[in-house]
């Protein structure tokens, strides 16, 4: 007789351990399929987020930040710190420890929780049974009353830019370059094409980011894409909008790539070339005939509001299904699936996702941009508050950035948030928090504030809207 669960999922990346981990607290019998094996030959969990992605490119970041700051920035605050140099390897070593440090936690979470863990690959089966494949090929059909898929995504992959052992990369392969590159191509000038390109930046590369889209950052709200834009250049980032990649050549151990735009076509070469245009669902080898199983023309897994799939009990979180790829996306939905398994009410509001770019200033944002409200027909009022009218910023010298609240003309009830600027990631949560609860920018205008503290920005946006900031100049604007 085949091993029997109450919730089996695919998947132990942020959406699947969560998952597995909620169900498993709530009394339900849990097993977690993972497949990923680490640098180190052994069964990893985590996922993407963990082993490639979110958590080791936010390491590199920190390091690179750090080497820069210390090699330009130290010296406007008396401080002289003499050369600086950047040992990549050291700093590679640091991030695969934190990588590994946290991927073996959730192994003993799930010790703790009393979740199984299966290592090796899952794929679903007609009538909610799960055949599961362990690394040394074995077989074994599973059953469960409750399937939850979560098998993330993976990068997307261009012709004109077919990856080539080190010289043509992915994101994972751009966590791994041995040395600083001195010309850096990043195809794509998205959230991971930005932070990558940052990374080696700030590390002394030359780099190149290669955009298709005329706009830049055209899912952010414009003004702050704008002034994003305005930063990243000084910091050195050449950054070409509405330039279209057509074909790579590898000549010994540079990389020319033929890119066109509105100037014509040109060529140029580099040391190494990233490709980071996006990524898909990662559903290969997921499904067997007859499973019911319903995809989108573009490779989701269709789901309800509550991420229940076309067959009643098996359900889908995370990358594979609808909406931003995002993790913590991803852990709410896991966290509502299996408390619905377990008979609880639960429904996430995707009205109030938030989105962050870590880069330096960091970009944030949460609810609509000026422009989606604007094509919709929606009076708003906006406020808009600089970062170098902040106290706390110029103590710290991150001036650059500023804060932009939206309400709704009528209600007041605030609709959008959108920041760059200094902790524009963590100062996003109390924008979440207060749309979440239906906050006016009344709320918070009338809400105090730490002094002196960066957040006060999102005080001064939210009086602002009204015309009432305090320490600008400000006029009501209305859209």
């Amino acid at each position: 007789m085949s091993q029997q669960f109450d919730v089996i999922v695919i998947g132990a990346g942020p959406g699947g351990y969560v998952a597995a981990i909620r169900a498993a607290q709530l009394g339900l019998k849990t097993a977690c399929i993972e497949k990923w094996i680490g640098k180190d030959g052994k069964p990893s969990l985590g996922g993407t987020c963990l082993n490639v992605g979110c958590i080791p490119s936010k390491a590199l970041l920190e390091s690179s930040f750090k080497f820069e700051e210390a090699s330009h920035d130290l010296k406007l605050h008396g401080i002289e710190p003499g050369k600086v140099k950047i040992n990549v390897a050291d700093m590679l070593k640091r991030k695969d420890g934190i990588v590994a440090n946290l991927t073996g936690g959730i192994g003993g979470l799930f010790k703790t929780n009393g979740v199984t863990h299966l290592a090796g690959k899952g794929k679903l089966l007609p009538n909610k049974h799960v055949e599961f494949t362990d690394h040394s090929g074995t077989i074994e059909v599973l059953e469960a009353a409750h399937i939850i898929l979560a098998t993330g995504s993976v990068p997307v992959n261009i012709p004109p830019a077919p990856l080539m052992d080190d010289l043509i990369v992915d994101s994972t392969g751009a966590l791994e370059f041995t040395s600083v590159p001195k010309r850096l191509g990043v195809i794509g000038g998205g959230v991971i094409g930005l932070e990558l390109g940052s990374v080696w930046s700030r590390l002394g590369s030359d780099v190149t980011i290669f955009e298709a889209l005329d706009d830049f950052l055209a899912i952010v709200d414009q003004q702050i894409a704008k002034e994003s834009r305005k930063i990243f250049t000084k910091q050195g980032l050449k950054i070409l909008t509405g330039t279209l990649v057509k074909s790579t050549e590898v000549k010994g151990k540079k990389v020319a790539v033929t890119f066109a735009s509105k100037a014509g076509e040109q060529t140029e070469e580099f040391d190494k070339l990233i490709v980071a245009v996006g990524r898909r669902p990662f559903t290969d080898g997921l499904f067997a005939d007859g499973c019911g199983i319903e995809l989108d023309e573009r490779g989701f897994i269709q789901v309800n509001d509550q991420c229940e799939t076309a067959v009643p009990g098996v359900y889908a979180v995370g990358d594979v299904v609808r909406g931003p790829m995002l993790a913590h996306k991803g852990s709410e939905e896991g966290v509502m699936v299996a408390d619905r398994i377990a008979g609880k009410h639960a429904q996430v509001n995707y009205d109030t996702v938030p989105s962050v770019i870590y880069t330096h200033p960091e970009v944030a944002w949460v609810g609509k941009t000026e422009e989606q409200l604007k094509q919709a027909g929606v009076a708003v009022n906006i406020g808009v508050f600089p970062f170098a009218a902040s106290g706390r910023a110029m103590a710290a010298n991150e001036t650059h950035g500023m804060v932009k609240m939206i309400a709704d003309a009528e209600t007041d009830r605030i609709l959008g948030v959108h920041i760059v600027g200094p902790a524009a990631g963590d100062m996003i949560a109390q924008a979440v928090i207060a749309m979440e609860f239906g906050a006016s920018a009344e709320d918070i205008a009338m809400t105090m504030f730490a002094h002196p503290t960066v957040s006060e920005a999102l005080h001064e946006a939210a009086l602002a809207v009204h015309g009432h900031a305090i320490h600008i100049a400000n006029k009501r604007k209305r859209a």
